[in-house]
């Protein structure tokens, strides 16, 4: 049937209705529905382009994670030869004094976890460092519940944090600009690893604290990259995000392994609560303290 008015038929005559006029077309619909087809074709392009680079992420994760997995194999890579290789890179950038104090600074902080890790009683591997990645500790197995895990979290930014005060105590005493740059870094990264979410120290804190606030500390690292304009963010945002619905789905199955895990009692958390929000302050403070600024080739201090 055309657009006609419909036929009317009966026995004794037939009366067909006269034709309707012409509709003119509707350019304001014809227009809306040429933006459909657009916001259509855009969310297309973002949502190919997000899922390629989700793809290439999970790959370049993968190489990352083989790599770590192999180091504690290499005996030729080991603390020594994979420290003098982030030496070496970091040289590129600040030279060669400044990126040796700033691996021993990351090597005293894994230090912490190692120590807590072997009191814990759990087999660790030494420091291994990787190049503008920072440095990884190797667990044979988890801890026993959430707050050994916090422990062993926040041992690395409690040694961590001793190792910064000692190096701007002595840049102080000898009034060294260069002392007080590393102890400014150690600050500024032992806070960094402070973000509430795994594979951050700050998110294992947070397993015998409040494990929702791993998605507050996702967010947060989320809004970090978008700051810093850091391209290795993302590998942490990745890993983060896997972890934090691994964990939370783990969770979610109320299991009688996942409750006595996570089973923490409230003088503990409070505990743990006291030592990670007394490590952010210290750590501000010492970053204030420690702050140098460069202009024109001569470092002065900030007031």
């Amino acid at each position: 049937m055309d657009d006609s008015y419909p036929t009317l038929a009966s026995p004794v005559q037939t009366v067909t209705a006269p034709a309707a006029p012409a509709v003119p077309e509707n350019p304001f619909g014809e227009a809306r529905r040429e933006r459909t087809g657009q916001r259509r074709g855009l969310r297309g392009r973002i949502g190919s382009a997000l899922a390629a680079l989700g793809a290439m992420l999970a790959k370049f994760w993968a190489v990352i994670k083989g790599g770590l997995l192999l180091l504690p194999k290499a005996k030729v890579l080991g603390t020594a030869g994979t420290a003098l290789i982030s030496v070496a890179a970091y040289s590129l950038f600040w030279g060669w004094t400044f990126a040796l104090g700033f691996v021993l600074l990351l090597f005293v902080h894994e230090m912490g976890h190692v120590i807590q890790l072997r009191r814990e009683g759990i087999k660790a591997s030494a420091p291994m460092f990787i190049p503008f990645l920072g440095a990884a500790v190797m667990m044979r197995s988890m801890p026993d519940d959430a707050l050994a895990e916090a422990r062993v979290g926040l041992a690395g930014p409690v040694l961590g944090t001793a190792g910064a005060a000692i190096c701007l105590a002595i840049g102080e005493a000898t009034n060294s600009d260069l002392l007080r740059a590393l102890a400014y870094v150690a600050f500024f990264l032992n806070l960094i690893n402070l973000i509430p979410v795994v594979p951050f120290d700050g998110g294992r804190a947070m397993a015998a604290m409040a494990p929702a606030f791993w998605f507050v500390g996702l967010a947060a690292l989320v809004g970090l990259f978008f700051i810093a304009q850091n391209p290795f963010l993302l590998v942490f945002i990745l890993l983060g995000g896997m972890e934090t619905k691994r964990r939370w789905q783990a969770r979610k199955t109320r299991s009688l392994e996942q409750s006595a895990y996570y089973r923490v009692s409230r003088r503990n958390r409070w505990l743990v609560g006291a030592v990670y929000v007394g490590l952010i302050v210290v750590l501000a403070l010492g970053m204030h303290e420690s702050q140098v600024l460069v202009s024109a080739g001569h470092s002065f201090r900030s007031i």
